[in-house]
């Protein structure tokens, strides 16, 4: 049984995509929410720091690690996508070639593309007030950086090597919220073409439908605000 720590942002959606199409694909990865209701301040608790000290999710649980032993944590969702492609022997490419491709666009988005784009998410919805410089510089990376997935799209089904990956879980949930960067995918037909394909995968839908158990309403309130923004990490 693995414990996932989650909440619906697009860094909690890539664990549960990986998590239903690895069930589908018949891995047998049992799991188990755990909500980390971030515009609450979960991700500040005691007992959640000890397994993700950056006080983010996504992170997991693993109650039967390879080897056996007491129960693994792992934070960060860039290192949870790779753990379980190893723990299941999907996902994380067939050849050296492939795992190089994969591992190049998993870093790729968790430091680019997630990064840009959720400061393009702060800057155009919930900044305080407006910082035109910061809006047009992070506008700009955005297109660029969708630009470059276009790019590497063209004539390819999937983002690294042949087949389904962690760099597709990894860059999807970030896609999905194009609208709120100010991007029209028909500007990006590839990306476009790839999004909707595999937002059409029956495990894709069961991941995403997963998140409206949580946070149906996105409205953003004073004390998510404090929390979101403005809470700093306990110290020791």
């Amino acid at each position: 049984m693995i414990d996932l720590h989650y909440w619906p942002t697009p860094n909690g959606h890539k664990i549960t995509l990986l998590l239903e199409e690895a069930n589908a694909d018949g891995a047998g990865l049992a799991y188990s929410i755990k909500p980390v209701d971030i515009g609450a301040g979960d991700q500040f608790k005691p007992d959640f720091l000890r397994i993700s000290p950056n006080n983010r999710m996504p992170a997991i649980v693993d109650h039967a690690p390879a080897g056996g032993g007491a129960p693994l944590s792992v934070f960060e969702s860039g290192a949870i996508l790779q753990y379980l492609a190893e723990k299941t022997g999907r996902y994380g490419g067939e050849t050296a070639r492939d795992r190089v491709e994969i591992a190049e666009w998993l870093f790729w988005q968790v430091g680019g593309y997630g990064p840009m784009l959720g400061q393009n998410h702060h800057f155009n919805r919930y900044a305080p007030e407006k910082v035109p410089y910061a809006i047009d510089r992070y506008q700009r990376e955005t297109e660029r950086l969708y630009g470059v997935l276009d790019r590497r799209l063209a004539g390819r089904e999937f983002v690294a090597a042949d087949t389904l990956s962690i760099a597709d879980f990894a860059c999807h949930p970030w896609t999905r919220e194009h609208e709120w960067h100010h991007v029209d995918l028909a500007r990006y037909p590839n990306v476009r073409r790839w999004y909707e394909t595999l937002a059409a995968r029956p495990a894709f839908v069961r991941a995403y439908e997963i998140g409206k158990a949580y946070r149906a309403d996105k409205t953003m309130t004073d004390e998510m605000r404090k929390h979101l923004f403005g809470t700093p990490a306990p110290t020791p």
